[in-house]
């Protein structure tokens, strides 16, 4: 009985230590990705590795990145978010209705009010996906459409600008010469590896996305975990329509459009399965810049951003079809 116990345990630990490496062997492909078209981009222009033009990427790829990662949490547990770049915009509408000129005191009501908005927007999505058992696709898919309408109903179709210099300087202002929006990005980059590689709902998230039947065998809240996901993504989806509406100085009621497909580029592109279980922040990190880099190097060359778009689809194909060899 000692024999087998220790055989399995050893198992245990091998299986352990081998998805370990291929993590790291991920996450070291990643980063050669990139380390590769910043060079080819160096050779292409001359202006590529410029301070200014890299402060520029970073405010660039902070927005997406911020998205990315909420929709990381999503993804692990083999959920999919579309609703966040509309999110996004209904919250950064409300937001900037509270700093409009006359109302430069309230700037922290109007940080409250876009966060607690992506929440409350994440929460419905949550308790219907795991409560209700509604495919995730079809939720966030519907979500989608009724954020964007209530942003249309409550802007009336129309921009909201005039925002108070403390609002908008959330998304102009420099620290120690570094953006505000970079700093944001990498805060949240912080506050999310921390909790996903170090606390006790990092595992659970890996533990749903990996095997549910078996982690709800096995004593975890999987419609809570499921549920919390979403709360997260959007969470951070009101944080981005905050930085978004201050960096562009008005909330417009088309914001977001297509943000959400951009979200879950970086973290297919970074390596997080679409099986759930498989994947990690570090990845979506470097997926975010990436297609930053991608576009920012082709806007330097005055590529179209037709030929963007076309680039980065094949880029989402390419990557899924790796995780899918992976899988296999």
């Amino acid at each position: 009985m000692n024999n087998l116990t220790n055989t399995l345990t050893g198992l245990s630990q091998g299986e352990s230590r081998s998805r370990r490496t291929q993590e790291l062997v991920k996450q070291s492909s990643i980063i050669l990705v990139f380390v590769f078209i910043c060079v080819l981009f160096t050779f292409l222009n001359e202006y590529f590795l410029t301070w200014g033009n890299w402060l520029n990427l970073l405010r660039q790829s902070s927005i997406n990145g911020i998205l990315a990662i909420g929709v990381t949490f999503v993804i692990l547990t083999k959920g999919i978010d579309l609703s966040v770049g509309s999110i996004m915009a209904l919250a950064g509408m409300l937001a900037a209705s509270f700093v409009t000129t006359g109302n430069e005191h309230f700037v922290g009501i109007a940080v409250a009010v876009a966060l607690v908005t992506g929440a409350l927007m994440g929460l419905a999505n949550g308790v219907i996906i795991a409560r209700i058992n509604v495919p995730p696709f079809v939720t966030t898919l519907g979500m989608l459409s009724m954020a964007r309408g209530l942003t249309l109903i409550y802007s009336e179709g129309r921009p909201t600008a005039n925002l108070s210099a403390a609002f908008r300087w959330i998304g102009s202002g420099n620290i120690l010469g570094l953006p505000l929006p970079v700093i944001i990005f990498f805060a949240v980059f912080i506050i999310g590896w921390i909790t996903l590689t170090r606390t006790t709902f990092g595992r659970y998230v890996y533990a749903v996305g990996g095997n549910e039947k078996a982690a709800r065998t096995s004593g975890i809240s999987t419609r809570t975990i499921i549920a919390a996901t979403y709360v997260i993504s959007g969470l951070l989806a009101g944080l981005g329509g905050l930085v978004l509406a201050a960096r562009t100085t008005a909330a417009l009621p088309q914001a977001g459009i297509g943000y959400e497909l951009d979200a879950i580029a970086a973290v297919v592109i970074g390596g997080t399965s679409l099986s759930g279980g498989r994947g990690s922040l570090v990845g979506t990190l470097f997926g975010a810049l990436i297609i930053g880099t991608i576009n920012n190097g082709m806007d330097l060359m005055g590529v179209s951003s037709y030929y963007q778009q076309l680039l980065k689809g094949g880029i989402i194909i390419i990557a899924v079809i790796a995780d899918q060899i992976r899988k296999n």
